[in-house]
Order: structure tokens, then C-alpha cells, then sequence
């Protein structure tokens, strides 16, 4: 196959025809397949299983320091998880607050708090024309978040190495601009790992807003795909070495780790900033759910059964990336129609197709019965000014539903940009 960009017309046309017999037979098929979300498959989720049986033994339900997990009280969590939580995300213990199965739920308190009582500085409200930045393509539950709260959402382009970072520091001399949203390992969904330098640039920044914060969110801290994942490098550490340590509000889970709806987050911050989050959370509970940090704290253990723990994910995840790859290497690489991430990690792919062609993409694949994640999603309002990136979640499906619904969507992809290149 030659690159459809260097076809004439009627080299087009009979591809185009070609293209649209394939389709059509795969509408044909009646397929129901979702790649819509970023969830872990039945097998991923039942790694986890033993997990219900922990409580067994001598101690029950209480935890190494003899606090009833069953019982009221402990709104920071208690001491084991909040000591695992602590290696992984490379911070003191005394720093971590552990939360319910949601981080995303810590941080939309946290936002919530800077709106009604700030962080050392006036509520977020009083600031009319407040800004968030938001590195795209991005996470879309981030940026509703902060469009919920009346923010005004700035783009900040990707790259290789992480978010513009110029732009970053020219934007934040602005006193309205409240804070930035991050995914710096594996982002969402480039699966990008944010260097050295950029981690550097984020602590030492120079905010003229006095109460601004970088929302970092290392959803996929252990999410290795490879015994040699990307390294990334301490931001709360490296805030000290610039006396910028209440710059960050860091986030984790255990959403893909254990159990999705039933798992535990974490919050951590400096001493300063996470004294001001206790202060609402001690209105908000009279005790979290220990029981469930109990269970996570004896299943997980350290940091050592955590790392063999995600291992036994990646043996699962792994095929399934690479099957997707190597279908938009055999079918898409020719046409020269498509690009896209190949992350050593997380939880998506990032496919960038030919400019206006993501929605009728989507189109086409929820035709022939394939649900993709919608196109636009991964930028603010939804508005991608291309209409060309696609997040790809290859991780729900079983790996035969993933190969079928890969086809239908290199199909769709070319169906798509052919459309585009005779209609041009």
C-alpha cells in the first residue's frame, strides 16, 4: 500500500472502495465491544481476591497499633497504609492522609477547599476571572473538575518530555492563575513520563498567585508494562532543595492496583498544606473506612509485594498494548495517515489521525459496534482545535474482543481520512 497523502484521485477512490467494502462486512458482524474507559479486565481485578480473606488470625481487626479498624476515629488512616503510601510516593508518612477507593474525590475536596477557604491566601472565589492550566491531551475528569468550580480552563501543549513548560512559566506570572493540573508518569493519555528537567522547572516555579498548586497526579506510579518503566523524578523533594514545598497536593490510588470501586487513595502535601486539608476533613468524617486499609495494608504489605503484585498485571496488560500497536504498525504505518504514543506504562495509547477526522472516527467505530472514549474529551470543553487526537483504552476488553475492535478501528481511521482527501 502506498501513503494515501501521495495518491491521486483514482488511486483514492479504489481505496476508498476497498476501505468501504471492509467496513461495511465489519458493520455486518454486529459486534458490541467498548474501549471507552481505562478499567481493569476481571482477571486484572481478581489478582486481588485474597485480599478478602486478610482479616483471618490473631489480630482480627486491629491494626499493628491496636486501633479497631472496625470502630470510629483515624480521619488521617491508619499507620500502615499510610506508611506504604509514603515509599511509593517517596514522602514522609506524617505527610499522607489515606483516603476512600477515589483520588479523584480527594481532588475535587482539594479544589473545593481552595474555593472556600484558600491555601494561606483569599478563597479561589473572590478571584473573578480565575485560571486553571491543563496539560492536553489530558484527563478529562480533571478538567471537569475545575470548570464545575468556574475556572477558566488554559491549554498547555504536550510534548516528549512533558507539558510546555515555557508556556507554564509565563502563564503563572499571572495572579489569577490558581493552579495546574499534572499526570507525570504515564500521563493520560500520551503516557508520557514527565524528565528531570521538567519536574525541576514545576519546583522552582515562580507563581505570582501566592496560594497556587501543582495537582499531582500520579495515578500510575507502579504502572510499569516493563521491568525497565520510566523513572521519575521526586517533585516534593526537589520543592525543598527551591523552598517551594507547599507548591504541590500529590494523589495516588489503589483504583488499578486492587480492587477499582473499592480500593484506597492518598493525599500528601508539606506540613503546612496538609494541616489545611485536615482542617475540612475533620468536619467531613469521624473515621474513614479503615476496615478496607487494613485489608490493603496486609494483601500489599510493602513496597517489594507491591512491585510483584503489578508485575502480574503487566503479564496481562502487556499483549494487549502491544497487540494494538502492532495492528496501527501493520495497517496504519502504510497509509501515513496516523501517529501515535507507545508508552512503556499506564493505561492508554494516545492515536493521533488525520486533522478533522477524530469525530467521524468515533462515528464509524460506534457504527460497526466498537465505543470508543469520545473524541474531543481529552481537551478542555471538549474542544479539540484539530478534531485528530483519540484516547485508546486497551486494557477492559479480552485480548480476542481487543483485536476485533482494533480492526474496525484502523478501518474506520482509514474510511475517515479517505473521506477527508477526496472531499479536499
Amino acid at each position: 500500500m502506498n501513503s494515501y497523502l501521495k495518491m491521486n484521485k483514482s488511486e483514492l477512490e479504489k481505496e476508498f472502495e476497498s476501505v468501504k467494502s471492509e467496513y461495511e462486512t465489519h458493520k455486518a458482524k454486529g459486534l458490541k465491544l467498548d474501549m471507552s474507559r481505562g478499567k481493569p479486565c476481571k482477571d486484572n481485578v481478581m489478582l486481588s481476591k485474597n485480599m478478602l480473606d486478610v482479616t483471618d488470625g490473631a489480630n482480627g481487626f486491629l491494626n499493628e497499633d491496636g486501633v479497631d479498624c472496625l470502630n470510629y476515629g483515624g480521619i488521617e488512616g491508619i499507620k500502615e497504609m499510610r506508611a506504604l503510601f509514603a515509599v511509593i510516593l517517596g514522602m514522609p508518612a506524617s505527610q499522607v492522609i489515606i483516603g476512600g477507593n477515589s483520588s479523584l474525590n480527594l481532588m475535587f475536596d482539594a479544589v473545593s477547599q481552595g474555593m472556600t477557604h484558600g491555601f494561606g491566601d483569599k478563597p479561589w472565589y473572590e478571584t473573578k476571572n480565575r485560571k486553571f492550566l491543563c496539560p492536553v491531551p489530558g484527563y478529562d475528569r480533571h478538567f471537569a473538575v475545575t470548570e464545575y468550580f468556574g475556572f477558566e480552563l488554559i491549554p498547555i501543549e504536550m510534548n516528549e518530555n512533558g507539558p510546555d513548560m515555557d508556556k507554564v512559566e509565563r502563564l503563572v506570572k499571572d495572579e489569577s492563575v490558581k493552579g495546574i493540573w499534572c499526570v507525570p508518569k504515564y500521563s493520560n493519555p500520551e503516557g508520557v513520563t514527565y524528565s528531570d528537567e521538567v519536574v525541576k522547572r514545576f519546583a522552582t516555579l515562580k507563581p505570582a498567585a501566592k496560594d497556587f498548586k501543582i495537582f499531582w497526579d500520579n495515578a500510575y506510579c507502579v504502572h510499569d508494562l516493563y521491568g525497565d518503566g520510566d523513572k521519575l523524578l521526586n517533585l516534593y523533594e526537589e520543592c525543598i532543595k527551591s523552598g517551594n514545598e507547599d507548591l504541590p497536593i500529590i494523589f495516588a490510588s489503589t483504583s488499578k492496583i486492587t480492587f477499582p470501586g473499592a480500593g484506597v487513595s492518598a493525599m500528601a502535601a508539606s506540613e503546612k498544606v496538609l494541616n489545611m486539608l485536615k482542617c475540612r476533613i475533620k468536619y467531613q468524617t469521624v473515621g474513614p473506612d479503615k476496615l478496607n486499609m487494613l485489608l490493603h495494608a496486609r494483601f500489599l504489605h510493602n513496597k517489594k509485594e507491591v512491585t510483584e503484585h503489578m508485575k502480574k498485571h503487566a503479564e496481562l496488560i502487556r499483549p494487549k498494548f502491544e497487540s494494538v500497536i502492532s495492528s496501527f504498525e501493520s495497517e496504519l504505518t502504510p497509509a501515513g495517515i496516523a501517529h501515535w504514543t507507545n508508552p512503556k506504562g499506564g493505561y492508554f495509547i494516545s492515536l493521533y489521525v488525520l486533522d478533522g477526522c477524530a469525530k467521524r472516527t468515533c462515528e464509524l467505530c460506534k457504527e460497526a459496534g466498537v465505543v470508543l472514549t469520545g473524541a474531543g474529551a481529552t481537551y478542555p470543553y471538549g474542544k479539540d482545535e484539530k478534531d485528530s487526537n483519540l484516547r485508546i483504552a486497551p486494557t477492559y476488553p479480552s485480548l480476542e474482543e481487543l483485536k476485533k475492535a482494533t480492526e474496525v478501528l484502523c478501518t474506520a481511521v482509514k474510511y475517515a481520512a479517505l473521506e477527508k482527501l477526496l472531499n479536499n
